[in-house]
Formats: C-alpha cells, structure tokens, sequence
C-alpha cells in the first residue's frame, strides 16, 4: 500500500507529531515565561543580535532541487500556476545568538516571487508547524491553496534549524526507527513497561550521540530569532507571517520578542500558549476524541453507505475500540514484515483525523483491518511517522524531541506518568492512554528546557489575526481564544472557524480565506469575533 503523497503533504502541515507529545512532569508550579519580562523586552531582542555581516548577507537564489530525505524525500516541485518556479537557498545565522560573530549553521529557505513585482508588500514567511516538519518540502505541496497571497508578496518558507536540511537532527537510524514504532505505546505490565522505559533512553541517547553538539540550540526562541534575521536578509523592514499550529507559538514568541517588528500576521490552527506539556497532551486527547466522536457520527448518519458495523455512532467507536484491544493481543498482517500493532494503528486512526477529506481512509483502514489486513492503517501511520515508502525516514522525530525538549523543562518520572492515566482514559478512551503515556517523550533529554509554558505577550505589536477551528483534534479550538488574550489587548484578534480537521485556511473556506486576504493584501483587519462556516 503506498502511502498517498496529498496526505503525506497534509501530514506535513498539520504537525506531523501530535503521537510524540511533550514531556510534563506533576509538579504544578507557577507560569513562567519564555523570554524577557515586557520592561526588558526592547534589549533583549538587541541581545546577541547577528552581525551586520550576517544581516547584510546576499542569497543565492537557484532552481530547487529534489527534496532531501531529511526533508521527506520525492520530486523536485512543480511550478506554480502561470509557470512560475520555486527557488531555493541557505541563510546563515549563529549557532549561538549569545556568541553572534561565532559559529553558523545553513538555514534551508525557498521561495515564490510575487506575482505584481509593483504591488509587492514584501515576503510572507510561512511556517507549517510539528515541531519538526520541512517547510522547504511543504509550502510547495500547498503552494496552489496560497497562490493568491502571492499577489503582493513572495511566499516563503524554511527549514527551522534542526529540521531537514537545516543541519538537521539525527538520532536513530531507519532500522531503528522500524524497530522503536513496532514497540507498545501503551504498557500494560512490568515487563512492557521496562521496554517503554529502555526504547526511550535508547532513543534519547541515540540523539545526543550523533547531534549533541546542535541540542543545545534548536530551541523556538532560537528559531524565532532566526526569522527576525530572515526578516533582514530578506529587506523587510517587518515581518510579514502566516504560522500554522506549532508555527502559531512560533509566531507568538517571535511577536514577544519582537513586537515592533511584527508586520501583518495570521496564525492558524492555534497551539494554546497557557497550557503546560501536560495539559497540552490532555487537550490533545480530547481533541482527537471529540474528532473521532465526528467522524463515527458522519459514518452513523450515512447508514448503510457506511462500512462499519453499528446502528449509531456509540456502537461504531466500539467496534474501533474493539480491533485496537485484539491488536493489543495479536497484531495483524501490516506492509510486508512489517506487522499492524496496537500503537500503529492508533497512529493511523489519528492521521486520517486531521482532515474530513481523509476520513473516507479511516474508514476504509479500519474496515479492511476487521478483515485482517493493516496496510492501508500503517500506511496512513508512516505518513505521520514520517517514513518512505522506500523504508527510510525524514527527521521529523528527532527534530520533534530536539525542539520540544530543548523547549519544555518538565520532565516525567514513570510513577507520575502512570498517576496521570486515569485523567487521560477519561478524556479519551482511544487516545488516551497513548497520549498518556507519550509524557515521558523528554524524561531522559542531555537538554534542559527553557519554559513551562512560552511567553507570548506583544504590547506594541501590530494586530495578530488569530484563527480556531471548532472541530480541531491537535489544536483545540479553546487555544485561539488563550493565544488572542495572551497576545494582548489590540493584538491578538480572534476569528472562528466552524469545521472539522486541523487548521481553517486550506479548508477552501471562502470566508475564512477572504478574512485571511483581506487582511494580508490589504490591511483590513476582520472584527474581532468573526464567525466562518
């Protein structure tokens, strides 16, 4: 079964990661920032500011070649409407913006040029989210759904340091990796519960082995001074930003640490910036939650027409839980040696719950795995696992576990983890107890983190359009209204989304997409309140 490449694209931009969940740790604790209080704000963002050699920099724009495997791999991409070509290039910028005249990393970039060179604003830098996907190997998957932003601005896009082919992350090889997602997720003794425990070491210790010198550095406030220097390079005298779920609290690091530089800006799929690792992780489940309680009452409405058993939407979600309890028990025949599992399959379920228009792969995945063939369910996990269908992997996880844990300072023991599964059960009887048990994602890190919960407050800044979907698994739609507020009274503007999958933009939304133009192209900021769909 090959993995379909628009789901793979859809993947990409809809954090690729949302099974690896952030580490957490029990401890409660005061909210504390990611950066500088709002006195200090102005010299810190002065603090460890690039030279102007590397402000000043000149790029070498080229034809854009193939992605790279770390990039997810496959063709060069295909010119945009009217024939117009992707170009690539690489920026530098300090490894260590507190040493700014010391080492540099290569900073993967593409762009679109605008198409009215007269009308042109300036660049709109996109970032598609993870942690940890490629936005060298994204935008252009989605580059017809923006093209009319292309207007008055060249589309941009970039490989945060860490991802792809921005001296990306390396931690365990593709046979590792196989062998670390055929594991159990979900422990349910002693001896099972060793192994989670062991494959997690392994894993971090793998990271530290062959990117320990990097771990330190590819933390969002990093990536967020990265863009402000983007922002120079690129002749912008502000930034011109559309962020989409993790590159929503990148946006809103960028805007605190930088408010004067904020140009027009419009996050999408928003991650909640109050929400700790855990409480991330715990609306996540409900998220994925609520969208399979959709889903089984979209296939339930639709009756005969739909090929899983069930009179109703409650009988439906039992037969689901039904195939992941004997996958617990015995996996089934998956792609080649490779088996279906319990954990796979819950990968795959949630792959297919980003978007409506994947759900007619769910339930086809899950009807053909009732009859004992996983393929189409492990195919759809390989897409958020980041895997070929030639068996190798991009660097989506490892990016995934260097980003959020150089983030996230909580740190979960196995007794903590294992206090906190009931909560997660209750909030999810399918996802919970994987989302549980992903806390202990950066227990054994080399890297401290940085924050509890990032800092996003931008007085000053100009207006953020802030979007939230009603029917969002990763991103609860509550986070819109926490990011808006925490940016800040005149800042943040909150819009909603009434639908389903991860984001609102590329719904194909008009209203949505006429909002998010109106205010990009022309300055007009939607009322604060706007309701779409």
């Amino acid at each position: 079964m090959r993995t379909s490449p628009a789901l793979r694209a859809a993947a990409l931009a809809a954090t690729v990661t949302v099974l690896l969940p952030l580490a957490g740790c029990a401890d409660g604790g005061e909210r504390e920032p990611a950066g500088p209080t709002s006195q200090g704000r102005a010299a810190n963002a002065a603090t460890g500011s690039p030279s102007s050699g590397l402000a000043s920099q000149k790029l070498s724009w080229k034809k854009c070649p193939a992605p790279s495997q770390a990039q997810g791999g496959g063709n060069p991409p295909s010119p945009l409407p009217g024939g117009a070509n992707w170009e690539c290039a690489s920026m530098k910028a300090p490894l260590d913006y507190a040493k700014p005249d010391g080492a540099t990393i290569e900073l993967a970039l593409i762009r679109a040029k605008a198409i009215s060179p007269k009308k042109r604003i300036g660049s709109l830098i996109f970032n598609f989210g993870g942690p940890g996907g490629s936005g060298v190997a994204t935008l252009p998957a989605f580059g017809t759904a923006y093209d009319k932003l292309r207007a008055r601005y060249d589309l941009v896009s970039f490989d945060p340091r860490g991802v792809g082919n921005s001296d990306g992350v390396e931690c365990e090889t593709d046979k590792q990796l196989d062998a670390r997602y055929q594991e159990d997720g979900t422990p349910d003794d002693a001896a099972e519960e060793k192994a989670f425990v062991q494959d997690t070491k392994r894993f971090a210790a793998a990271c530290e082995n062959r990117s320990g010198e990097q771990l330190p550095y590819v933390g969002t406030t990093n990536a967020a001074r990265d863009m402000d220097l983007m922002r120079q390079v690129l002749g912008d005298d502000k930034l011109y930003y559309f962020g989409i779920s993790y590159g929503t609290e990148l946006g809103g690091v960028y805007a605190h640490l930088f408010p004067e530089k904020v140009g027009r800006a419009v996050l999408d799929a928003v991650v909640d910036p109050t929400e700790d690792a855990e409480q991330s992780s715990l609306s996540q489940a409900k998220g994925f939650q609520l969208a399979l309680d959709n889903f089984t009452k979209d296939c339930a409405d639709r009756g005969d027409a739909c090929k899983l058993p069930g009179s109703d939407a409650g009988e439906i979600e039992k037969g689901i839980s039904s195939l992941l309890d004997q996958l617990e028990k015995k996996p089934i025949t998956g792609i080649g040696a490779r088996k279906l599992t319990e954990t796979q399959a819950t990968t795959g379920i949630a792959a297919a719950l980003y978007s409506k228009e994947t759900w007619p792969l769910l339930e086809q995945g899950v009807d053909e795995a009732d009859g004992g063939n996983g393929s189409l369910l492990l195919a759809l996990a390989d897409s958020l696992n980041g895997r070929s269908d030639d068996g190798r992997y991009d660097n989506s996880a490892a990016a995934y576990s260097a980003i959020s844990c150089a983030d996230s300072r909580e740190r979960f023991t196995l007794e903590q983890t294992k206090a906190k599964l009931p909560e997660f059960r209750d909030a999810s009887p399918v996802f919970g107890d994987y989302l549980g048990w992903g806390l202990m994602g950066c227990t054994d890190w080399p890297v401290k983190g940085t924050w509890k919960t990032p800092d996003v407050s931008a007085p000053g800044s100009a207006p953020v359009l802030v979007i939230g979907n009603t029917g969002d698994p990763a991103t609860p739609y509550e986070g819109a209204k926490a990011m808006a507020e925490e940016l800040g009274e005149g800042v943040g503007v909150e819009m909603t989304y009434k639908g389903q999958g991860h984001g609102a933009y590329n719904s194909g939304d008009t209203c949505v997409q006429k909002a998010v133009g109106g205010y990009l192209l022309d300055g007009k900021v939607p009322e604060a309140g706007t309701v779409c769909g």
